[in-house]
């Protein structure tokens, strides 16, 4: 099930939080019976929008690092959560390694690492950090402003697996909360002896957002259908295209046709729907996590009045990863009808194997309904429990889970994310089953 949660939202349910609310038992089961075929990410985490006529996630990240974000009074459903998963890969665990991103300063994220880690020893784990970073090569203590601080270690290789600490520290279970978007490090291949969550090929080197988009199409028509729901509500058209240049505009036309596309079905559901938003599309990167470069076009005619410093941004971050400068993403747009203290917020839904363990606000009081909250701005706001003194039977809205909505949709992510993962697995024999 889903923690009953505070949300922005108040007064009367919208069709789609009603439809979900009655159909609770149903789903539950549905969720039940597809997790027996598929094996949920170790954890995950995904950003939301609820344009109150539809509820559809617009990021999916298989390395969150956002545990600092979330209330206090969630770990312990984290801690049994990451315990359930820990087990079904390494029953007898007593050692687990995490390896956050490479010598980063970033206080925040460090402060994540922190929460991760103290998640993972509440399980009963000895919990250490290490790097691969070249100028790491002895312990190297980090301060917070917590007055908490880490010790990051340098990995070391010993045939098939890594350890720390002249091999004293040998576990069975490593955990990576870095995306790998500098690419696959060598002392990471072919460990056969360890279990290595997420997997190299979830990382941002191999990883397409379109093989994610295209198996959330297909988890979302199944139980759409299984719910009596039109899928659209829960999920935003898009298209790719490979080959457009933003200095020699080749291949415009594509982009142009896939745009026109696009906005031609986004159009036919408003007029289905009566909705009378002007609906926008998104163009971003398919081939790496940088969604604070991207490009909102509200019309056909906007491709051509395009700032090209953007795709050039874009092209840039790819070269640098040694992809194709050129993968596009044209993706649906979805406005965000959520506030927190009159300043634009959208949800961000945490889980870990396959159960929600929170959530919190990112907000940006720079930034409209239908922009990216992404940016140096943005601000977050822990989601805690509602408590019963605080449900008022005056009040329709709060005598519901309405965050239940947001863990289902959250939870069909996640199991696009497991369908992607298979997929794309260059070892299947390897799944856990």
């Amino acid at each position: 099930m889903v923690p009953h949660l505070r949300t922005t939202l108040t007064g009367e349910l919208s069709e789609i939080e009603q439809k979900m609310l009655a159909s609770t038992p149903m789903i539950e089961r549905w969720f039940r019976m597809e997790w027996q075929e598929h094996t949920p990410p170790f954890y995950s985490s995904v950003d939301l929008r609820n344009a109150g006529f539809k509820l559809a996630p617009v990021d999916t990240n298989l390395y969150p690092c956002g545990f600092n974000n979330l209330a206090e009074e969630m770990y312990p459903l984290a801690t049994q959560a990451a315990m359930a998963a820990v087990e079904k890969y390494c029953p007898d665990a007593k050692n687990l390694l995490i390896i956050p991103e490479r010598r980063s300063l970033n206080p925040f994220y460090l402060q994540n690492v922190a929460k991760l880690s103290k998640i993972l020893r509440l399980t009963g784990l000895n919990v250490r950090l290490g790097s691969w970073a070249d100028d790491l090569t002895t312990p190297c203590e980090i301060k917070l402003p917590s007055g908490e601080s880490l010790t990051l270690e340098p990995l070391e290789r010993n045939g098939r697996r890594i350890t720390l600490d002249g091999g004293r520290f040998d576990p069975c279970t490593i955990l990576l909360n870095n995306n790998l978007s500098d690419g696959q490090p060598n002392i990471l291949q072919n460990i056969k002896e360890q279990i290595l969550l997420p997997p190299l090929h979830a990382g941002w080197t191999t990883r397409r957002k379109s093989v994610h988009l295209k198996a959330y199409d297909e988890v979302v028509k199944k139980f759409a259908k299984f719910i009596d729901m039109d899928p659209w509500l829960l999920n935003p058209f898009h298209a790719q295209t490979s080959g457009f240049d933003a200095n020699t505009k080749a291949n415009e036309e594509e982009l142009t046709h896939h745009v026109e596309a696009v906005f031609k079905k986004v159009n036919k559901k408003y007029k289905e729907y009566g909705i009378s938003n002007k609906p926008f599309l998104v163009i971003k990167s398919n081939a790496r996590d940088c969604d604070h470069h991207l490009m909102t076009v509200h019309s056909v005619e906007d491709i051509k009045k395009l700032n090209f410093k953007q795709f050039h941004k874009i092209a840039d971050a790819n070269q640098s990863m040694g992809l194709d400068a050129h993968e596009l993403l044209i993706q649906e747009g979805v406005p965000t009808t959520e506030t927190w203290a009159e300043k634009t917020a959208e949800p961000v839904v945490y889980m870990i194997d396959r159960y929600v363990v929170g959530g919190f606000y990112r907000i940006n009081a720079q930034r409209g309904a239908n922009e990216s909250l992404y940016s140096k701005d943005m601000s977050f706001e822990p989601l805690s429990f509602v408590k019963e003194s605080e449900r008022h039977a005056d009040d329709l809205g709060t005598l519901h889970n309405r965050f239940y909505p947001y863990g289902v949709v959250g939870r069909l992510a996640m199991l696009a994310a497991s369908l992607e993962l298979e997929k794309t697995d260059p070892n299947p024999d390897n799944q856990i089953s």
